[in-house]
Parts: structure tokens; sequence; C-alpha cells
């Protein structure tokens, strides 16, 4: 793995999730903000989505349901085999792609969206820039990246070893992803990292459970 990927490696927890059943339960309801979004784009005639980190597949799913040109991109190949078939069943036409967020395979302005929902955290503060400097690349000017970021206000920020600067390991955290690195931010920290993007919309909103506290936001490129 090249050096810029040295912590981003919380994809082999979630590749061996996907392998079960019970491991994708609650994993296949797209999100609330997610539909809202495409549901706004689509009225504007976006037509190219890139689903980043898809997992087991439920925006990409939603994507192709809507009609828009989907493609699905992760490091787990048991999460794209399982949207593979997904998509198979259901008569959808989603291309899948196997690859990192610090190194997209796909050219300059190639899509009109791209979807990063609890994934460019997983990583330290280089790779969390590089991976969206990558989205930016990947994105026509004007094209919107809508994404989640750990807020310092997630009831395990500072939780485990700061392995570099907002960035945590939690050593004796079993059958969770917090033993791979997680970067946390600030507000002000959030939107330096999305230089080059205009920002539309950003909310610190608590997911699954109370205290888990991520910034929702909307960002257009530049």
């Amino acid at each position: 793995m090249a050096e810029m990927f040295s912590t981003a490696t919380a994809h082999e927890f979630w590749d061996d999730r996907w392998q079960s059943e019970s491991g994708r339960r609650g994993w296949s309801i797209p999100d609330p903000q997610v539909r809202a979004c495409l549901e706004e784009l689509q009225l504007k005639g976006y037509r190219s989505m890139l689903d980043l980190g898809s997992g087991a597949g439920r925006h990409a799913l939603l994507m192709a349901e809507m009609g828009f040109e989907a493609t699905a991109l992760d490091a787990s190949p048991t999460g794209l085999g399982f949207l593979a078939k997904e998509a198979k069943a259901r008569n959808f036409n989603v291309a899948t792609v196997e690859g990192h967020m610090c190194k997209l395979p796909f050219c300059d302005g190639e899509f009109d969206y791209v979807l990063a929902l609890n994934v460019i955290y997983h990583g330290n503060e280089n790779e969390v820039r590089r991976a969206i400097s990558e989205i930016r690349r990947v994105l026509r000017p004007g094209g919107v990246f809508q994404g989640t970021l750990l807020s310092k206000r997630h009831c395990e920020y500072g939780l485990g070893r700061e392995i570099s600067r907002g960035t945590f390991i939690q050593d004796r955290a079993p059958n969770s992803d917090r033993d791979h690195p997680h970067h946390y931010a600030s507000a002000s920290e959030a939107i330096a990292l999305l230089h080059g993007f205009e920002l539309l919309r950003m909310v610190d909103r608590e997911q699954k459970r109370p205290g888990q506290w991520h910034w929702y936001f909307e960002a257009e490129r530049l």
C-alpha cells in the first residue's frame, strides 16, 4: 500500500462485515438527506453520479433507481460483489469499480455529483485532504459533493491514541472499525478541508445513536 494510504485501512473491517446478512443489516436504507439532494439534482438535470465508498450499495442502487448514470467505488471487493448481484436482480445498471478514495481511477471532471457518506474521515488529516482533492478533480465545475465528516462533538472524540492531529485509533475496540484511524474536525476545520468548494449546506447531526455527531455537508466545485 502506498504511503499516502498508510492509515486509511478501515475498508479491511468493512470487507469482513459485508460478507454476512447480519453485517449488512442497518446499511440497506438510503439516508434521507442523500435522497433529498438527489431529488433536487434530478430536477436540475444532473446525470453522472459517483457513490464513493459505496459499501453494500444502498445509495448506488438508489441512484440507478432514480435513473442516474450510477458508478460505485469501494476498496471492499465483498461489498462491490454484493452490490453487483443486487443491481442485476433489480435490473439496474450500476458500474462497480474497486479503488481507493485517495487515488480515484477516473478522468478529470467525469462526474456531476460525488457522494462520500461516512467514508473520507477514515484516515489521517493528510489522507482526508487527499481524498477531497481527488473528489474535486473528478467533479466537473459546478458539480456537487455531498458527504460527512466526524465532528469534534462526537462522543468518541479523544478516545484512544492520537496518531496525528485530530486522528485517533482505539486499539481496544473489538468488532468495530474504531481500531482503524478516524479523523475529527471542528466547524472551521471542516470548512478549511473543503477548500476549492463553495459550501452550500453544513449541519452537525447525530447519526444512529445519541452523541454520534457528524458534519453533513453539500458543496459545489469551484
